[in-house]
């Protein structure tokens, strides 16, 4: 049975676009747009997930749990 975890989405508008950041996993991207911001974040994480080692995956998660 798979997992599922809700990470959070930190968006700010920062000049002219947005910045995005999931704290969990230390993992930032930008847009034009909200919208923008959320989805380059999604894809960020996405292939983050899909490329790292658990133990970083799980590492990342751990540290900002103690924070």
């Amino acid at each position: 049975m798979d997992k599922i975890a809700g990470l959070a989405a930190i968006i700010e508008c920062e000049g002219d676009g947005y910045v995005s950041l999931c704290p969990e996993l230390d993992i930032a991207s930008q847009g034009d747009t909200v919208e923008e911001a959320r989805r380059n974040l999604a894809e960020a994480v996405e292939l983050f997930l899909e490329s790292a080692d658990l133990s970083e995956v799980n590492g990342r998660i751990s540290s900002e749990a103690q924070s």
